[in-house]
């Protein structure tokens, strides 16, 4: 098992595949800071990693720069202006499709967020890198082709039936009708010719351009209701943080419609429950953090969505007051019974800091494995299902309303110390997501592990994540058996998964050291890498 960090002392880099945090590498080491590293591993990634995430998805940024405050970017793409329940209704269904062209709803705003990383990284931080180099790695790789991963190929298989009759799926992503094997040569020619024209036209050509018109018709012709209107109103945001008071110091995460608050939450539940003065990684450790998910995920389940549709300020909900209430409601001894929907979803997280101590944590996805499944004929743009999470009953959280915001669960994480550590952390996984946090922040800064050694660490996961159908509190069987039955006396419905298992999704996390030094880890059940110089 993977436990020693990986260091460096002037820039370091992080991602679930490791020439995705090669991309990034190069950069720093050409003088790139934070954020250009980050939009060319962003680029990488979405060539190299395609079931996971890709330009047809939406994305999150965390944003540090010593001496100023966190910043944020939201590049989360609304709902089509066609889109309605009565749009759904009218086609004689009662829920949105996950798959095909009416789970293809929403506007991508992936590389909106690259677009507004780079010009942050000009005004604020003197960047000087053109689009043509930090696009020029996913270029190559789309162009002369990927090494199919075990996990896409894995994926594929699992997932063929029901998407090998949705529009252009078999065109970007089979071979000759076929899964690709493991160890195959993948070659993307359309998303190359796609990625050259955005370096030609520039990155708003995705919503304003002949790109934008090409990707309106082909989204026209395979009966999605986003149009060219759509993808012109579009625009990232920079946007403040939600934060969180914690003993050790000040934590950040972004704001609604993710479920960042959520996140924040469980680790501020856990601050005042006393968790560092439990045994690290004992039963007492899990049952702790899962009881906080579970008042935390009540709580995502009745405020947590567009935030222009919430009733609730959502800094409010990591208000002490509020969270001493919810750490009375936990039984030390005995599971809160669960069966709560969950929420599931595949994505990517990647961390980066430069050698002046600027730190990056981004998350970029397509929502469930290859998103809705569709593949734009000219473009190749595989496109996203995030809108399927929305809701056609009225009284729902979520209702499906025209230009309105999805739920996302994506949450990049990021904590300035007391000590004066900066540390970039998050994962992939729906449900997954909040609780892998809070695995990694509790072992790396309230038990003093290291970086590596908390990432891979056998992990645990209340209900469901991409690939999972069922709500058990789901354990890897790295973990002791007296921990197990412990858990299962104390009425937790444990289900044993393998050692290291894909679904407790794919960790990293940076931290910045008071001396400057760099300590990185990846998560041995992806094919990342901690990279550093």
């Amino acid at each position: 098992m993977t436990e020693k960090s990986s260091w460096a002392r002037r820039g370091m880099m992080v991602a679930p595949h490791a020439l995705a945090a090669q991309a990034g590498l190069a950069v720093l080491r050409e003088g790139g800071n934070a954020l250009e590293a980050m939009v060319a591993a962003a680029a990488s990634i979405s060539v190299v990693y395609p079931h996971m995430n890709g330009i047809g998805g939406d994305s999150f940024w965390l944003i540090h720069a010593p001496g100023q405050e966190v910043v944020t970017i939201d590049a989360c793409g609304r709902a089509a202006g066609n889109a309605s329940a009565t749009f759904y209704r009218e086609r004689n269904l009662q829920k949105i499709p996950t798959r095909g062209p009416l789970a293809a709803n929403t506007v991508a705003g992936t590389v909106s967020g690259w677009a507004l990383a780079m010009d942050y990284a000009q005004q604020q931080w003197g960047g000087r890198l053109p689009v043509s180099r930090l696009l020029e790695d996913a270029i190559h790789y789309a162009e002369h082709g990927i090494v199919v991963t075990q996990s896409q190929a894995a994926c594929t298989a699992a997932k063929l039936a029901e998407l090998v009759n949705v529009p252009g799926f078999s065109d970007r992503f089979l071979v000759d009708g076929q899964s690709p094997a493991f160890g195959s040569i993948l070659k993307q020619a359309r998303i190359a010719a796609t990625l050259r024209s955005l370096v030609k036209n520039g990155l708003d050509d995705f919503y304003k351009g002949e790109l934008a018109r090409s990707i309106a018709a082909d989204l026209a012709a395979v009966g999605s209701p986003l149009t060219l209107a759509d993808l012109a109103s579009h625009a990232a945001e920079l946007r403040a943080p939600v934060m969180l008071q914690h003993s050790l110091g000040t934590l950040y995460n972004m704001a609604p419609p993710t479920q960042g608050t959520i996140s924040l939450m469980i680790l501020g539940i856990l601050d005042r429950l006393g968790l560092g003065e439990v045994v690290a990684d004992s039963a007492d450790h899990v049952h702790l953090a899962v009881e906080a998910t579970k008042q935390a995920f009540m709580v995502r389940d009745r405020h947590i969505t567009d935030p222009a549709y919430m009733h609730v300020d959502p800094q409010q909900l990591l208000a002490g007051a509020a969270l001493a209430t919810q750490a009375a409601a936990i039984d030390r001894s005995h599971a809160l019974p669960w069966g709560a929907h969950s929420k599931r979803g595949d994505t990517i997280w990647m961390g980066a800091i430069d050698s002046a101590g600027r730190a990056v944590s981004m998350i970029q996805s397509i929502y469930h494995e290859f998103g809705s499944g569709i593949v734009l004929k000219n473009s190749g743009i595989n496109w996203q299902n995030r809108g399927c999470s929305f809701s056609l009953d009225e009284p729902a959280l979520n209702f499906l309303q025209p230009r309105r915001k999805p739920f996302h669960t994506l949450n990049p994480a990021l904590a300035r110390l007391n000590d004066g550590r900066v540390v970039v952390y998050g994962t992939m996984g729906g449900d997954g997501q909040p609780q892998t946090q809070s695995a990694v922040f509790t072992r790396y800064a309230v038990f003093g592990q290291g970086m590596q050694q908390a990432i891979s660490a056998p992990r645990w996961l209340l209900g469901r994540t991409w690939g999972q159908s069922s709500d058990t509190l789901k354990l890897e069987s790295r973990f002791d058996p007296t921990l197990i039955a412990e858990l299962k006396q104390r009425g937790h419905d444990v289900e044993v998964l393998q050692a290291f298992d894909e679904t407790m999704g794919h960790a990293g996390g940076i931290a910045r050291h008071t001396d400057g030094t760099l300590e990185a880890g990846f998560d041995p059940r992806s094919d990342g890498a901690a990279v550093g110089y």
